[in-house]
């Protein structure tokens, strides 16, 4: 049984693989523009600072985009599993679980578990997947 553990937000999958005894442990990166707008008066005597204007829009549409990108490679990536186990800090993780609803059907009877998780280390990414599917079983 292929069981698969992704600790996600907008920046990064951790996902770690387990299979009967064999464990897996990459990293998909996101590659999502985060909003940084520049410009403006840089001089200490502008009367009211920086005069940008942020369209935001656009970058909502861009990372709207950017997200369904970062969907896509992630179900592709777990399309293989049996059970999958999300986690993350962020609400990425649900954004995620309902793009697989409607764009990837089949991985949806294989979602067990959606878990708020703070942020983790690498280690503590596969002693928490390790936990849980002990406990599913």
């Amino acid at each position: 049984m292929k069981r698969i553990g992704i600790w996600m937000d907008k920046k990064k999958a951790q996902i770690m693989r387990l299979h009967e005894e064999e464990e897996k442990f990459e990293i998909l990166f996101s590659n999502l523009d985060f909003l940084k707008p520049t410009g403006g008066s840089r001089t200490r005597l502008a009367k009211w600072g920086p005069q940008d204007v942020v369209h935001d829009s656009k970058y909502l549409a861009k990372e709207k985009q950017q997200l369904k990108t970062y969907f896509n490679n992630l179900a592709d990536a777990i399309g293989d599993a049996d059970a999958i186990a999300l986690f993350g800090p962020t609400d990425t993780n649900q954004k995620f679980k309902k793009d697989i609803e409607r764009n990837h059907k089949a991985l949806t009877k294989k979602l067990k578990a959606i878990t708020k998780s703070d942020s983790m280390t690498k280690n503590q990414v596969k002693a928490l997947v390790r936990d849980y599917f002990r406990h599913l079983r």
